[in-house]
């Protein structure tokens, strides 16, 4: 039978090993590379009853998960495990950057064909790499702080008013600061087509944390039981830049 987590506050806390920590922050900063690599800069649409169409960012269908994930960390791990998180999948943005910015620019071996095509996917422009950094950061924290006060607020309960709450606030700044950064005043993103995108990202990335609540549930209460811990952020130096867990 599983023994039920045992509630520690975060300044108080010995130095342990997690079993399972390090899995999910893989699973952040995958998610994290894959989403920005692949979605971030094609809008999509769905077609509305009457005729018109309702644009959003493709990048939306998959992004919100490193946000859930960013609430599995915050909740279980609390909010100081969940700062080096942000900061390896910042470090990790930062790096993918760089690379990309690198195979892009060396030249084409003769003949091969797929060079226009490789710039097109991969030569983000600096407003998009800023942006998406920048977002990401500002976002994540955001998130991860609202979280893990309002577990102190309601004392544990009430996990799925903290989840999309974080979300609302976290997400919010996402695509507020993302989409205006990276493509305001460019050809094809018209600002009527910005601001719908910017609201779009907002209410679907609010409405699949909403959706995938009772997943996240289960994730969380699995992970305390396996840890043995509840961890409440009462002692925790909330700057990003904090190098400690306690003030």
């Amino acid at each position: 039978m599983e023994k039920e987590p045992m509630r520690i506050d975060d300044g108080t806390e010995k130095r342990r090993a997690f079993r399972y920590y390090d899995l999910v922050m893989a699973a952040f900063v995958a998610i994290l590379l894959l989403s920005n690599i692949i979605g971030a800069s094609k809008p999509s649409y769905i077609a509305l009853p009457g005729g018109g169409e309702w644009s959003f960012g493709a990048g939306v269908l998959f992004f919100p998960i490193s946000y859930i994930i960013g609430d599995i960390l915050t909740e279980v791990y609390g909010y100081a495990r969940a700062r080096r998180v942000i900061w390896t999948g910042f470090a990790a943005l930062l790096f993918m950057a760089f690379m990309a910015w690198v195979v892009v620019k060396l030249p084409p071996a003769d003949g091969w064909p797929g060079q226009e095509a490789y710039e097109f996917v991969f030569g983000n422009s600096w407003r998009i790499v800023l942006a998406s950094m920048i977002a990401f950061w500002v976002g994540e924290f955001a998130n991860s702080f609202v979280l893990a006060k309002m577990k102190i607020w309601t004392q544990g309960k009430a996990l799925w008013a903290r989840t999309i709450g974080s979300t609302v606030v976290g997400q919010g700044f996402d695509s507020l600061i993302f989409y205006p950064l990276a493509f305001y005043g460019l050809a094809g993103w018209p600002p009527e087509l910005l601001l719908q995108v910017v609201i779009s990202q907002w209410l679907i990335k609010t409405a699949w944390e909403a959706c995938l609540t009772p997943a996240t549930y289960v994730v969380i209460g699995k992970l305390k039981r396996a840890e043995g811990v509840d961890i409440y952020d009462t002692e925790t130096d909330f700057s990003p830049f904090a190098t400690g867990k306690s003030r």
